[in-house]
C-alpha cells in the first residue's frame, strides 16, 4: 500500500500526477467539490453571522467513503486542488470531511503540471489557507443571499425557473443597455471619394482630406459636388511626403479574459469550448514515450506575469530558431487588468521547446489550435518589436487636398510568429506607396463617390462581453464563462450571429431588478464588492463584516419586493393565424426556450409551431413565395422560401426587395462584412455601401 494519499479534483490531473510522484504516492480524485450548500434552502443562518450549513453533494457518498478509506490507510494526506480560491475551499471541505488535522502542512500547489513542478511543490507544503476559503465562502454566501431571495420573488410575480445573480444581473444588463442604444440610434448620412492615382506605371490609393489643408466633412450629396466641382484636370501636385519609423511591440501573454477573447476571433470558440479545452491541455496529454504531460500553465488567472525560468528558455528557442536579434533583451513590464487579484502566472506553455508542430500527433484537432495560440502568444510575446516604415502623401488640385497613408515592415520582430487580432477580426497589412517626394505630380485614374450611413454600435459578442466585464472590474477569470452560459440557459438572451440580443423575457426581469434591486445592477457596488472579496482574500477584512453590510441595505429591498412588486402576466398573444389542424386561432406563448406558436385550445389540441420571420421580401427564384429567416442546426441564420419544398430558394446573405440598377436582375443581397453591411449583386459586380 502507498505511504502517501494526494487528492486532486480530476481523475485526468489524478492519472499525470501519480506517473510524477512514483509508487509511494496514490493519487485519487475528489471529482470537484464534496460539499456545498443545500439546495432544497438557504443554508446560511442571516441571524448568527450567516453560518453556512454545508451537506454533502447528492452522488458524493461514494466517492468520499473511498477517500476516507485510502485516508486511514496512508501516513499522510495531501490536498492537490487548483490553486486559486476554489481549489483552495476544495481542499478545506476534503480536510473537514475526512477529519484531517488542518495544523497540519496538507495543501501543495503547483501553476503547471509537470514534473519538475509536481515534484518541487511536495518540497514545500503548505498549511490550508482560510483567507483564500474565506474568500470563496464570502462570494458563495453572497450569490446564495441574491439568488435564493430574488428567484423566489421573480417565480411568484413572472414564471417558474427564473434567477436573479450578481454578476449575471449586471450581463444582463449590458446587452439591454446596447440594444437601447441600437433601437436609440439614428444614422446620419456621409460620404467619402476615394482615388485611384497613377504615379508612371504604378498604381495607388489616396482619399479626400479636406480642403486648402483643412480636414473637412462631406455630410451631403451637394457637398460632394461642391469638391468635385472644385477639382481642375487630372493632375495633382505632391505637397507634402511624411516618413516615419515605428515600433510595433507584442502582445502580453495570456489571461483568462484575454485567451477567451482571442480564441473566439480566431478559432470561432465559445468561451466555454475554451475553457474545456485549456483544462485538458492544463491536466496532461500523453506524448508518446514523454509519458502524460501538462502542456499549459493553470487557466483561470488574471495576472501577464511570467516566470523568470519561462523567460530564459523563451528567449533561447528564440535565439536558436528566429537569430539572437528577434530575443527580447529586457523583462516586460505589462499592467494587470483593473482588480487583478495576480495569484499566479499568466497562460503559456509549460516548455517553450515544446512547440506545437512537436505535440501535433498527440493532440485532437480543437486541442491543437488551443495550443498553438497559447504558444505562439507567448513566443512572440518574448520577441522584440516589429519595425514599420510608414509613410504619408498629401495630394493637391486646386486646393482640394486628398492623403495616401502607406506601410512597410522594415523588421519583422514578433510578427514572424504571432499577429493578435482585434474585435474587427481585421489584422495589420502592408500598403506600399510607390517612391513619391514633394513636388512630383500625380494623374487621378479615377474619383470614386460613395454615399455611407453611420451605424449603431455593435451587438456583444462573446469575447466583447468578456472584455467589457473585465474593465469595469465585475466578475473573475473562474466566472466569465459559467455567466454567459447562465443567462442564455434562462432564456434571458439570444445569440444571433455570435452576438447577444435580449429576450422579452430578459428585458422584463432587467426592469423589475432594476426597480426593486438597483445596488445589485449598479456596477460600481458590485465592483467594490470584488474588491471587497478580494481583501478578504488577502486578510486584510473580515468576511463575515462584507457580506453584513450587504445584506443590511439587500434585506429592507426584499421584503419590499415581495409586498410591492406586482405580478406580471406574460399574456398568450394572438397569431393572426388559425391552426392547421382544428381551426382554432394560433396564439404566441413563451416557452423555456423563447416564444412559439401554439393553438389556443391548448391543451385539447397540442398544434405548436416554430415562429416564422419574415423580411419582406419576395422570393427572387419563383416570385410567388416570402422569403423568411431560418436557423441552420448550429443556429446560424440563413434565408429561404417560405414555398419550401416546391420553391429551393435558400441564402446566407439577406436579400433586398428590388432590382440590380446594372443588370436589373433581382439578385442583390446584403453582404456582412468586417465593418458594416455592404448590398452587392450576386449576378453582377455592382456593390453599393449603406454603412461604415
Amino acid at each position: 500500500m502507498a505511504d502517501y494519499l494526494v487528492i486532486v479534483e480530476s481523475p485526468a490531473k489524478a492519472k499525470t500526477i501519480e506517473k510524477y510522484l512514483g509508487k509511494k504516492f496514490k493519487v485519487k480524485a475528489s471529482m470537484g467539490h464534496v460539499r456545498d450548500l443545500p439546495k432544497s434552502q438557504m443554508g446560511v443562518d442571516t441571524e448568527h453571522d450567516y453560518e453556512p450549513r454545508y451537506i454533502t453533494i447528492r452522488g458524493k457518498g461514494p466517492v468520499l467513503k473511498d477517500l476516507k478509506q485510502a485516508a486511514k490507510k496512508a501516513k499522510k494526506v495531501y490536498l492537490a486542488a487548483d490553486p486559486d480560491r476554489e481549489g483552495e475551499a476544495i481542499a478545506w471541505h476534503l480536510a473537514n470531511s475526512l477529519d484531517l488535522d488542518q495544523s497540519d502542512k496538507l495543501r501543495v500547489v503547483f501553476n503547471e503540471i509537470t514534473k519538475e513542478a509536481v515534484k518541487e511543490s511536495f518540497k514545500t507544503p503548505r498549511k490550508i489557507d482560510m483567507d483564500l476559503v474565506n474568500a470563496q465562502q464570502a462570494r458563495r454566501i453572497l450569490d446564495r443571499l441574491v439568488g435564493y431571495n430574488i428567484s423566489p420573488i421573480l417565480w411568484k410575480k413572472v414564471k417558474k425557473g427564473l434567477s436573479a445573480g450578481r454578476v449575471q444581473s449586471i450581463a444582463l444588463r449590458i446587452i439591454i443597455d446596447r440594444e437601447k442604444e441600437i433601437n436609440n440610434f439614428k444614422p446620419e448620412e456621409y460620404w467619402t471619394i476615394d482615388g485611384n492615382f497613377l504615379k508612371g506605371k504604378k498604381k495607388f490609393q489616396a482619399n479626400f482630406y479636406g480642403v486648402n489643408g483643412k480636414k473637412r466633412k462631406l455630410s451631403t450629396a451637394d457637398d460632394v459636388k461642391e469638391v468635385m466641382s472644385a477639382i481642375k484636370g487630372k493632375t495633382f501636385d505632391v505637397t507634402d511626403v511624411t516618413k516615419k519609423e515605428r515600433l510595433r511591440n507584442p502582445a502580453a501573454p495570456f489571461t483568462t479574459s484575454s485567451l477567451q477573447q482571442e480564441a473566439a476571433r480566431k478559432l470561432n470558440y465559445r468561451t466555454r469550448k475554451t475553457m474545456m479545452l485549456a483544462q485538458q491541455l492544463y491536466e496532461g496529454i500523453t506524448l508518446g514515450k514523454q509519458g502524460t504531460v501538462g502542456l499549459i500553465t493553470y487557466m483561470r488567472t488574471d495576472s501577464t506575469r511570467i516566470a523568470d525560468s519561462a523567460i530564459l528558455e523563451a528567449s533561447n528557442y528564440i535565439k536558436e530558431t528566429y537569430g539572437a536579434e528577434f530575443s527580447r533583451n529586457h523583462k516586460r513590464s505589462d499592467k494587470n487588468a483593473k482588480g487583478a487579484q495576480d495569484a499566479h502566472e499568466a497562460i503559456r506553455p509549460t516548455s517553450a521547446m515544446r512547440s506545437p508542430q512537436e505535440v501535433k500527433e498527440y493532440l485532437t484537432r480543437d486541442q491543437l489550435r488551443l495550443y498553438r495560440l497559447i504558444w505562439e502568444r507567448f513566443i512572440a510575446s518574448q520577441m522584440t518589436p516589429a519595425v514599420l516604415d510608414t509613410m504619408r502623401v498629401d495630394l493637391d488640385n486646386n486646393g482640394v487636398n486628398f492623403r495616401a497613408n502607406g506601410s512597410k515592415i522594415k523588421f519583422h520582430g514578433f510578427m514572424k510568429v504571432y499577429v493578435e487580432s482585434n474585435d474587427d477580426n481585421t489584422e495589420e497589412k502592408e500598403n506600399i506607396l510607390p517612391d513619391l517626394k514633394k513636388g512630383d505630380k500625380v494623374q487621378s485614374e479615377s474619383l470614386e463617390q460613395r454615399q455611407h450611413f453611420t451605424q449603431p454600435p455593435p451587438r456583444y459578442t462573446e469575447a466583447r462581453l468578456v472584455k467589457t466585464l473585465e474593465e469595469i472590474g465585475i466578475g473573475r477569470p473562474s466566472t466569465y464563462s459559467p455567466t454567459l452560459d447562465t443567462i442564455q440557459r434562462r432564456n434571458y438572451v439570444s445569440l444571433t450571429n455570435k452576438r447577444f440580443v435580449p429576450t422579452e423575457l430578459g428585458e422584463i426581469v432587467n426592469e423589475m431588478i432594476e426597480e426593486y434591486f438597483p445596488e445589485i445592477l449598479d456596477v460600481k457596488f458590485t465592483a467594490n464588492m470584488e474588491s471587497e472579496l478580494d481583501e478578504v482574500e488577502h486578510g486584510e477584512v473580515e468576511w463575515v463584516k462584507v457580506i453584513d453590510e450587504f445584506y443590511k441595505q439587500f434585506e429592507p429591498n426584499v421584503i419590499k419586493a415581495d409586498a410591492e412588486m406586482e405580478k406580471i402576466e406574460i399574456k398568450d398573444e394572438p397569431a393572426g393565424i388559425d391552426c392547421d389542424l382544428c381551426g382554432a386561432p394560433m396564439v404566441y406563448k413563451m416557452g423555456k426556450y423563447g416564444k412559439f406558436l401554439a393553438c389556443s385550445r391548448f391543451p385539447d389540441c397540442r398544434n405548436t409551431k416554430a415562429i416564422v420571420k419574415e423580411i419582406g421580401v419576395t422570393c427572387p427564384k419563383c416570385e410567388k413565395g416570402h422569403v423568411i429567416e431560418r436557423k441552420s442546426k448550429k443556429k446560424r441564420i440563413f434565408y429561404g422560401c417560405d414555398r419550401y419544398p416546391d420553391c429551393d430558394y435558400v441564402s446566407w446573405d439577406k436579400p433586398v426587395e428590388r432590382a440590380c440598377p446594372k443588370c436589373n436582375k433581382r439578385a442583390l443581397v446584403e453582404k456582412k462584412l468586417k465593418k458594416g453591411v455592404q448590398v452587392q449583386c450576386t449576378n453582377c459586380d455592382y456593390k453599393e455601401s449603406t454603412q461604415q
